[in-house]
């Protein structure tokens, strides 16, 4: 039954994730938590375990819908691998960091995370583009399927150091990243969203290559539960990538605003009264 569940979890997760450009660790994470530990499916689960299964979840999330956004070029490589640069150490950190925190701790860190990245995605339209960013940096353009173009760009110092805090909330939660980095490509530097949605994606491949050879190395990775993870998520990418270039994903955006927050009030809660 364990396995079942977590089969449609990384499914979900791997839609959803590529759909919106998340990498789908935000829903993994707690659904998994949950039925493991609330629900005694999975006794032996930890919050180190879990953070592993989620990286090596989100390297064939990620593969997946770069595959498949590499058809639409729209993945902006350049910018993916600058990104990378300051991703690398941040990750590494964060899987370091993540080996001390006990359950109680975890819960409550990442509950505090899941509130906030819930209020971006609550006020990320309503904040207006800030072009000093575009101004003073490297600017790139892109012409889209009906010949807009338009001119996006970021400072390389400001892009490498707001990536090492992505970087670290990746390796210490499991999470992708793309929650923080689509909000910040679209507001930001001006990025098109489809060409955020993607390369976020390319993004959350590369880091998750780093996080799960540090989780790898320090014990973290539950290779069992791996089985019905890693299709399941691939498949979700797939359906997640296609369904992108079709529909708008405000509606999702805003069931998944509501998700986190209950998820994050649940989680603080839980972490507070252990």
């Amino acid at each position: 039954m364990a396995f079942i569940l977590l089969v449609i979890i990384a499914l979900f997760s791997g839609l959803l994730g590529s759909l919106v450009g998340l990498g789908g660790g935000v829903v993994l994470v707690p659904a998994t938590l949950y039925i493991g530990l609330n629900l005694g499916m999975i006794p032996d689960i930890t919050p180190q375990k879990v953070v592993g299964l989620s990286v090596v979840m989100m390297i064939f999330t990620g593969l997946a819908s770069t595959l498949s956004y590499m058809k639409s070029k729209t993945v902006d490589y350049k910018t993916g691998y600058i990104f990378f640069i300051g991703s690398i150490p941040g990750s590494i950190l964060g899987a370091w960091v993540n080996k001390g925190l006990d359950l109680p701790s975890f819960n409550l860190y990442f509950g505090i995370l899941l509130i906030i990245l819930s209020i971006i995605l609550l006020v990320r339209d309503k904040l207006k583009p800030v072009e000093w960013f575009v101004k003073n940096g490297l600017q790139q353009e892109f012409t889209d399927a009906q010949g807009k173009t338009f001119v996006y760009g970021y400072p390389i110092w400001f892009a490498i150091l707001f990536t090492f805090g992505v970087g670290f909330a990746s390796g210490l939660f499991g999470i992708g990243g793309g929650s923080m980095i689509v909000p910040a490509m679209i507001i930001l530097f001006l990025f098109p969203p489809h060409v955020a949605i993607a390369t976020s994606m390319f993004l959350v491949f590369l880091t998750s290559v780093v996080n799960t050879a540090s989780h790898i190395y320090l014990g973290h990775v539950p290779w069992l539960y791996t089985i019905p993870v890693i299709p399941g998520a691939y498949i979700g990418a797939k359906l997640g990538a296609a369904l992108n270039k079709k529909i708008k994903s405000d509606t999702l955006v805003l069931v998944l605003r509501i998700i986190l927050l209950l998820l994050g009030i649940r989680s603080i809660v839980e972490g507070i009264l252990a």
